[in-house]
């Protein structure tokens, strides 16, 4: 759910685990949005691929209660989740490749006017039937 102001206020928007008792509320826009076709995000997202956007630190406030689990990922650098301990939902991830920023999934927004991905990651990974399309979209291997 995006709310953006007419007269020039932040946009906050704010994504949910499934369940609802989760939330992380996000000022302004994201500094990146991405689609990662990495196997662990596959298996995170239960999908081909995630896409996740991404905020400072300081512009995502996390309401409800969560569990953590840390993986290092193929650099060899941890990423911390966050999600809820009733539906299990993941709403949150810091990684140490990027970390003064938060990531949240996509989908978790629910809001099918959320701004489109500007890089496509692990490419050498993606499924042979998907594919990322945009004029302004960096395609990394």
């Amino acid at each position: 759910m995006a709310a953006a102001d007419r007269a020039g206020q932040v946009t906050l928007r704010i994504a949910t685990c499934r369940c609802g008792a989760l939330t992380a509320t996000c000022t302004g826009e994201p500094v990146r949005i991405s689609v990662c076709h990495c196997l662990e995000c596959q298996k995170r997202s239960g999908s081909a691929f995630a896409v996740q956007a991404r905020w400072p630190l300081d512009q995502v406030e996390l309401s409800g209660a969560f569990h953590e689990w840390v993986r290092t990922g193929t650099s060899g650098k941890p990423a911390t989740f966050r999600f809820c301990p009733t539906c299990g939902a993941t709403v949150t991830f810091v990684s140490a490749s990027m970390p003064d920023l938060t990531a949240v999934p996509v989908g978790a927004f629910a809001d099918p006017t959320f701004p489109p991905p500007r890089f496509s990651v692990f490419e050498t990974r993606m499924h042979p039937w998907t594919g990322v399309t945009g004029e302004d979209v960096e395609h990394w291997n």
